[in-house]
């Protein structure tokens, strides 16, 4: 029986694992469109004691990997808290804080006296020498008064530092936000902003040759010219739907018995992300690799690796 967690094509195109997974990999961070040295910027405003920074992107276009990649980058002289939470009220907010870095506070009441132990906490870090970042990510998502107490957290300092650092990351929902009255207070603290824009067509070419180069390829140039135009044009420039529409086209290609990734496969991927008709059977569809993806190819994939 063929164990259909591994995409068929691996062997055909001399890949030693999947290239195209959806759960992002540190080790293929792409530096090209600006994300490299956006993320050379964050780790400086955070190392030299800048308040709020604000990070923006469509879905898709590289948040989380650029947040993991922080994660990961920062020296051990930042002590980082994670929250990944959005639906959080003021008081959760703080506790959230608070566990993150450790800080005991079951048998704190309330907002106050949250706040005020936080506070002490975060000086005596600050006196040892190390920095505190908070990174929030799906910001867009939260409740205003969750987004206000994150400005009352950036408050916090000392007569020449700032004690918390504040990276909000968010859909372009959250610079809407950012607009209303009552949220400018927080917008006006904003110190840095950076928007993750969509990739062209060169830098789409340079991203997959990174993943397929990560993921053990070696062979020449995979997907041609007009396959990267229309693929980067399907995807909107957009990471995770890149990663997708090429696992596809990548399948599309073997089951037609193809060494190289040309447009016709892309337009048969981009087609297979469409809602399927109602009177296709369901027993067609089968999960490989990052999507669903058409009984006629699988049928021609699963053929090719029976009858090589």
């Amino acid at each position: 029986m063929i164990n259909t967690t591994r995409a068929p094509y691996l062997a055909y195109f001399g890949l030693q694992e999947p290239p195209f997974r959806l759960v992002p990999d540190t080790s293929c961070f792409f530096t090209g469109a600006q994300r490299g040295r956006t993320l050379q910027a964050l780790v400086y405003a955070i190392t030299q004691g800048e308040g709020i920074i604000r990070i923006t992107g469509e879905v898709g276009a590289g948040k989380t990997m650029l947040c993991r990649m922080l994660l990961q980058e920062l020296p051990d002289s930042v002590d980082i808290a994670y929250l990944a939470v959005p639906s959080l009220d003021r008081q959760q907010v703080l506790r959230a804080l608070a566990r993150e870095l450790d800080v005991p506070c079951d048998d704190v009441p309330g907002v106050d006296d949250l706040l005020e132990r936080l506070q002490q906490e975060l000086i005596e870090r600050h006196a040892e020498g190390f920095h505190v970042a908070v990174l929030v990510d799906e910001a867009h998502a939260m409740p205003a008064e969750a987004l206000e107490q994150i400005r009352l957290l950036s408050n916090l300092e000392t007569r020449s530092d700032k004690l918390l650092h504040i990276v909000l990351f968010g859909q372009p929902e959250l610079d809407t936000m950012l607009d209303q009255p009552e949220l400018r207070a927080l917008a006006d603290r904003i110190s840095h902003t950076f928007h993750l824009a969509p990739m062209d067509d060169e830098e789409v070419a340079a991203y997959l040759e990174l993943r397929l180069r990560s993921a053990g390829y070696t062979g020449g140039t995979l997907f041609r010219r007009r396959a990267v135009h229309a693929l980067a044009e399907a995807a909107g420039g957009m990471a995770r739907r890149v990663n997708i529409l090429a696992d596809r086209s990548l399948l599309a290609a073997f089951a037609h018995d193809s060494r190289s990734v040309h447009a016709r496969h892309v337009a048969l991927a981009v087609n297979d992300g469409r809602s399927p008709p109602a009177h296709r059977l369901s027993a067609t569809w089968v999960a490989v690799g990052t999507g669903m993806l058409t009984g006629a190819l699988i049928t021609l994939a699963l053929l090719k690796v029976l009858h090589p």
